[in-house]
Formats: structure tokens, sequence, C-alpha cells
């Protein structure tokens, strides 16, 4: 079951007061996440960039191919030049 947060900060009740977030703590924050993402190594970067040309590559032609025969498919039934 999903919890409905929208327009509240999870950690405090509705009723207190909400208090902005200065800019040097937001910084802090963000930094101190960032030093917990677990970053790909050289060789990892490589290889996810390499599968993603592939497959970007296999879709293109699926798409030509299918773009292809549907083309040539509505020229056939509806006549064209």
């Amino acid at each position: 079951m999903a919890i409905d947060t929208r327009g509240e900060t999870a950690d405090k009740p509705s009723g207190e007061k909400k208090t902005r977030t200065s800019p040097a703590l937001f910084y802090r924050q963000v930094v101190n996440e960032l030093r917990k993402v677990i970053w790909p190594t050289r060789k990892d970067l490589i290889t996810y960039t390499t599968v993603v040309l592939i497959f970007v590559l296999i879709m293109v032609g699926i798409v030509y191919g299918l773009d292809s025969a549907l083309g040539w498919a509505v020229l056939k039934i509806f006549g064209g030049a």
C-alpha cells in the first residue's frame, strides 16, 4: 500500500511548521549522497555504452524494417506511383 506524501515532508507531522533548507545544508546533503553512489569503472562504462548502442541500432533496424514493410503494403493495397 502506497502512502501519499505529496505536499508534506515524510518525517514531519502535518501540524508542525515547515522550515526551508538553507542552500549550504542542501549542498552538504547532496555531496553526502553523492559519496554513497557506487560509480561505474571505466570498463563498466564502456560495456554499458556498447550494450546501449547495439540495442539502439537493433531497434532502429526493427523500426526501419516495419516502416518499409508497412509502407510497401499500403502502396500495394491502395495503389501508388
